[in-house]
């Protein structure tokens, strides 16, 4: 006969032993450091490779800018002029301490330094450090020096605020 106590321990010991394949099964078992040189880097994560450099550098888009949106493209050229008349309270755009830019993000009251980032597609986006494109950054669907066209990569926040179009003011005098 076998004691309950015994029973017990028993059934404890099966549900751990069952517990430790299924996990060894699933991959979340564990390992042991390593301690010699001969093991290979860890690989990064996928989908976050080294960060490529944008086509357009951070000094092209430093400067005083009139800006305004649009949603329907039909509307672009008329939001170009409303975005030029805004120059008279325009959005300053200053470079960063480590090579960015100084913008707002989505929905912030702070602006912080942002960073221009390339893509292997050709495309150069705005935003914070991380993978491109990054929910917070946002895409530069155009700019000829004078002018600057950019969406938000989140959804929501391109919902809201379409396209933005930022239109170079002239100097000071």
């Amino acid at each position: 006969m076998i004691s309950s106590a015994h029973a017990r321990t028993v059934a404890n010991l099966a549900v751990a032993s069952c517990l430790a394949l299924l996990l060894g099964a699933c991959g979340g078992g564990m390992s042991l450091p390593s301690f010699s040189s001969s093991s290979p880097p860890p690989e990064a994560e996928p989908g976050t490779g080294p960060e490529m450099p944008a086509s357009i550098r951070a000094d092209e888009i430093v400067g005083r800018w009139g800006l305004a949106s649009f949603q329907n493209p039909a509307d672009r050229a008329r939001t170009e002029a409303a975005a030029r008349a805004q120059c008279k309270n325009p959005y300053v755009i200053t470079a960063g301490s480590s090579g960015g830019v100084i913008m707002h993000l989505a929905d912030q009251a702070t602006p912080q330094e942002l960073r221009l980032k390339g893509s292997p597609s050709g495309k150069n986006y705005i935003g914070p450090a991380g993978p491109t494109p990054g929910e917070q950054d946002r895409e530069i669907v155009s700019f000829d020096g004078r002018v600057l066209i950019t969406r938000f990569i989140d959804k929501d926040a391109a919902t809201r605020y379409g396209n933005m179009v930022y239109v170079r003011c002239a100097p000071r005098a």
